[in-house]
């Protein structure tokens, strides 16, 4: 699509502009002026570009109008004929809560028609005898009298005329992404007449061999024919180019954003030997298992180059993620540099403080705490221990991306949970080295395990390592899913393991009680001391505590002073307390599979065996299916597969974790080999043409910068 500017042929005063280009305001399109381009707004076009950017999102097969004596019964039929006689049936009012029906009888030199149209008040001022109309349904017979129940009826006048011979016509009739002011039989209409006078404007990236080969129509045909297809056939080929288009698209930003950094940006090489991975391992209060070792050696290789790593471990929820991580930080610190660990949520970030600060009480390696939650004087302290290099290993929030964090020297930055940030976050942190070319190596870490499709399109631009085996000794969870009915009864034998001596989570969706009718943490903790916890003690925790607070109250569940932790989700990851056997969770159906997944890991963790408990009450298919997947496997990955069936690819990637424009057309439950060969082609292009700078690669650059130059960062990179 061409992407020329609002140019001179715009003229001052409301005249048309000819000729017409893809850049022309919509209001001077064929039959549209400024009312309707007001209408053309809501859905987003502005420009003729736009319009025939504008795709059908589905297709109706009509085989053109039939003669009302030809009908047959059961099929669906197209008539255009005359209303000959109409009637409402019903209460006098069209405000009144009581339902009525519209019948109306239709003729043509043929014969006669009758339609009843069940609650369609709306029609009793628009359809009057002698008016024309096409009415469109499934024919039936009533006393011998064909007839159509609901069907779809157009009324034909000046301000809405039928296309010329459209519905006597056999056609895929495009159903268009629309408004009630303005249908789809507008849309298309003045799509038709738009498109034949700027097609010969539409440009295309690819030359005609590139096309030959990968079997693809050019972009011209394209949109001829998503407009106006003659078979199904014509509309797969059709879509399979733009999804082809949207997807290499993605991929050339990332091989692109690969490129770049392997080539132009420095990163500090750091020591390795025998000696050194020895002395980490010492620190460590167990023996890696075969899987963590596999990923260091992937990191090593990788932190030992002087070209930044970047580099996701993905790994099952207790699969031992943050050893790996502090492996690498330790890497840094051992060649006098620094590391940087960034969590989501504040209480993740303390855990990771304290876990870490536990594991090197021994040694002289400095570690400071950096949250949103530090007084002014801690923090004061903090960024100049920071700048200073008086501090190795920095932990914090989103406390590390703002500007008043300065580094001395920053080589190795872990973001957990890569979930809960986007590309945008992973720059920021990039931005901390102390040059412009420098850059230090990255490793984002998820217990949420990524589909292959995904890791493809949302971390297209990081290596994978994966943690694929959980250590030894972790027991089997136990998963039930109960209704609200028989909470009592999950609450009642929780009583009796907890004085037994187990510990238990309670996850509530919200702090206190609102409009929502969901149980909230005070409340349900007020609720449970006074009836099945009676004589327990029992603790909240949610963000709204204060971080020591919080921290105490960790430690005290820790050392078991507390039998059951009241808590919101911000238990969801990094709390590791092996005696917390139970998990119970107060209205499930409100939580993301993955956050269910995460939620469960935090038991299972010590000798006994351990339990999780979904109470829930879904009302949707969606609901369901996502308990159903929670419920049948304790397996992430799995899981993570379910999640992209139930959710689909529009709300995976370009969802405002990501960062990235969603995608349109390609679907990744069914373009994976589309997929695949959108990679191959974008290494290929880039490793032909780093920075997309040949003649032949202009228009390809000028729309990879248009679609994710913002989302991926590439304004300096290509």
């Amino acid at each position: 699509m061409g992407d020329q500017p609002l140019d001179q042929h715009t003229s001052p005063i409301l005249d048309a502009p000819q000729p017409l280009t893809l850049a022309t305001p919509i209001q001077f399109a064929p039959n549209v002026g400024q009312r309707r381009a007001d209408l053309f707004q809501k859905l987003n076009i502005r420009i003729i570009a736009d319009l025939i950017k504008h795709i059908p999102h589905r297709y109706e097969y009509n085989a053109g109008t039939l003669p009302i004596n030809q009908l047959q019964k059961d099929a669906t039929a197209t008539v255009r004929a005359l209303v000959v006689n109409c009637r409402w049936v019903g209460p006098p009012s069209r405000f009144s809560k009581q339902k009525g029906r519209f019948e109306l009888a239709v003729e043509d030199q043929s014969g006669r028609l009758d339609i009843v149209a069940f609650n369609a008040a709306y029609l009793r001022d628009k359809v009057k005898p002698g008016r024309e109309v096409i009415v469109s349904g499934k024919v039936t017979l009533y006393n011998a009298v064909s007839q159509m129940v609901n069907p779809k009826i157009t009324i034909i006048n000046d301000d809405n005329p039928p296309p010329s011979d459209e519905w006597a016509t056999e056609r895929y009739r495009p159903i268009y992404p629309a408004t009630e002011s303005l249908p789809s039989p507008e849309i298309e209409r003045i799509i038709r007449k738009t498109l034949p006078l700027v097609a010969h404007e539409i440009e295309d990236h690819f030359d005609a061999p590139y096309r030959d080969r990968r079997n693809l129509p050019t972009l011209r045909d394209t949109y001829q024919t998503l407009h106006a297809p003659q078979s199904e056939e014509d509309v797969k080929t059709a879509r399979r180019r733009l999804a082809y288009d949207e997807l290499l698209l993605l991929q050339l930003g990332f091989a692109v954003k690969r490129k770049h950094t392997h080539l132009e940006l420095e990163a500090p090489a750091l020591r390795y030997s025998d000696a050194i991975d020895q002395h980490i391992r010492s620190r460590f209060p167990f023996i890696l298992t075969d899987a963590q070792d596999n990923v260091i050696r992937q990191i090593t290789t990788d932190l030992q180059k002087s070209s930044p790593m970047n580099r996701l471990l993905q790994g099952d929820v207790g699969s031992g993620k943050t050893i790996v991580a502090l492996y690498a930080l330790l890497l840094a610190v051992t060649s006098e540099k620094q590391g940087a660990l960034m969590a989501p949520t504040e209480l993740l970030a303390e855990q990771h403080f304290l876990s870490i600060s536990q594991i090197l009480a021994e040694s002289d390696v400095k570690i400071t705490l950096l949250t949103g939650s530090l007084t002014k004087p801690q923090r004061t302290a903090a960024l100049y221990d920071i700048e200073k290099g008086n501090t190795d290993i920095v932990i914090g929030t989103h406390a590390i991306l703002t500007e008043s964090v300065n580094f001395k020297d920053l080589a190795v930055t872990i973001i957990d949970e890569q979930h809960r940030f986007g590309v945008v976050q992973r720059a920021a942190l990039k931005a901390k080295a102390n040059h412009q070319q420098a850059a230090p190596h990255t490793l984002v870490m998820t217990a949420t395990p990524i589909p292959r499709t995904l890791s493809l399109t949302v971390f297209g631009d990081l290596d994978v390592s994966t943690i694929d085996k959980l250590p030894p000794g972790r027991k089997p969870i136990t998963t039930k899913r109960v209704t609200p009915d028989n909470a009592d009864k999950v609450y009642q034998y929780t009583a009796e393991q907890l004085q037994k001596g187990r510990q238990a989570y309670i996850v509530l969706p919200t702090i206190d009680e609102n409009d929502s009718g969901l149980k909230a943490v005070r409340t349900h903790a007020d609720q449970l001391n006074k009836t099945h916890f009676k004589g327990l003690n029992i603790a909240i925790i949610h963000s709204q505590i204060k971080r020591e607070a919080r921290q105490r109250l960790m430690q005290h569940f820790r050392d078991g002073k507390y039998h059951a932790l009241i808590a919101t989700t911000v238990i969801e990851v990094g709390v590791d307390v092996p005696n917390a056997s139970i998990m119970i969770v107060e209205h499930a159906e409100r939580f993301g599979l993955a956050q269910l997944h995460q939620l469960r890991g935090r038991v299972g963790r010590g000798k006994d065996k351990s339990l999780c408990v979904f109470i829930a009450d879904p009302t949707t298919e969606d609901g369901e299916q996502r308990l159903a997947a929670i419920t049948n496997s304790t397996d992430g990955f799995k899981i993570a597969e379910a999640d992209l069936k139930i959710r689909g690819m529009g709300e995976l990637v370009g969802s405002k974790q990501s960062g990235l424009p969603p995608l349109q057309i390609a679907d990744l439950t069914t373009h994976f080999d589309l997929l695949h060969l959108a990679k191959r082609d974008a290494d290929s292009l880039v490793d032909d043409d780093p920075k997309l700078i040949k003649p032949s690669h202009e228009l390809l650059r000028k729309r990879l910068i248009k679609q994710y130059g913002k989302a991926l960062g590439l304004a300096d990179v290509a």
